[in-house]
């Protein structure tokens, strides 16, 4: 088998094993049974595995790292999104597994997109032959990784809440057995933000400095510029709201939904409704 058909067959392995896992954590949520919880997360493991070695050999086909259009960043944006969940899981002792249910869909959602984009690597412009383009993506990959976690925690936390309200008296329903109390959610959302945010900064740092090598400026509010500072600034909101205002719960949940929304914009609503200079990421 050739590297190229490796790489395909891996990705498509992949996306199966996400797909699987996702139908086990969900399942898990309405049987109960540790098991099938087990089996979820290490169906994870395993499509990470295959979705790395997907990435390794998409990297030795270009002669450079996966970094360069719509299906890169898709897959990459995958590969990021599962690896901060399950160190969020491990973090929590595998506790709460059922928090899979509501980060995966997420995860499956974009890499079913990927399959509808083109894989050709073809060739890099000069403007991405750079370190600093490197460095730009790969911090955007974590700060997304992290960010969808947090976009999932954040519906979960929404219908906790709203259940709890409407059923008080009810210990044994799904969302009492499976996931943490509230003011568990909503610390491990804050932490998941806090993650993304460094990396978000970070992202917007190096990529200022990728636009002046590669442009002669570090800032042009070319539109994907635009909203990305949008995005950083709706986080920026959350953490500051958390820490002045005291901001916790639906406020923040409803902020973090906000900016995961501005997250999917940035990356691929840019790129469909509005011409940009950054039109190949």
């Amino acid at each position: 088998m050739d590297l190229f058909a490796l790489e395909e067959l891996s990705f498509y392995l992949a996306f199966g094993s996400y797909v699987l896992a996702t139908i086990m954590y969900i399942s898990y949520l309405f049987t109960s049974k540790g098991q099938i919880g087990r089996i979820a997360t290490v169906l994870a493991v395993v499509g990470l595995g295959v979705h790395t070695l997907s990435l390794v050999a998409r990297t030795i086909n270009g002669g450079r790292l996966p970094l360069n259009g719509l299906y890169d960043y898709a897959t990459a944006f995958v590969w990021g999104t599962i690896l901060c969940y399950l160190i969020f899981e491990k973090w929590l002792n595998f506790k709460y597994r059922g928090m899979g249910a509501f980060v995966l869909p997420i995860a499956i959602v974009i890499m079913g997109f990927a399959t509808t984009f083109s894989n050709d690597i073809g060739n890099l412009m000069p403007a991405l032959q750079s370190n600093w383009m490197t460095l730009h993506v790969a911090t955007y990959i974590f700060a997304y990784g992290a960010l969808a976690v947090s976009c999932g925690l954040s519906i979960l936390y929404i219908l906790k809440n709203r259940h709890i309200k409407k059923n008080p008296d009810n210990p044994h329903s799904i969302f009492h057995k499976h996931f943490p109390e509230l003011k568990k959610i909503d610390e491990i959302n804050y932490r998941a933000v806090a993650i993304g945010f460094l990396f978000l900064t970070l992202g917007l740092l190096s990529g200022a400095i990728w636009a002046e090598q590669a442009w002669g400026r570090y800032w042009g509010w070319d539109p994907k510029e635009t909203w990305s500072l949008i995005t950083w600034i709706v986080y920026a909101l959350f953490l500051h709201t958390r820490f002045t205002r005291g901001w916790r719960g639906n406020k923040t949940a409803f902020l973090a939904i906000i900016g995961f929304g501005c997250i999917l914009f940035t990356w691929l609503g840019v790129n469909m409704f509005i011409s940009s200079i950054h039109s190949y990421a």
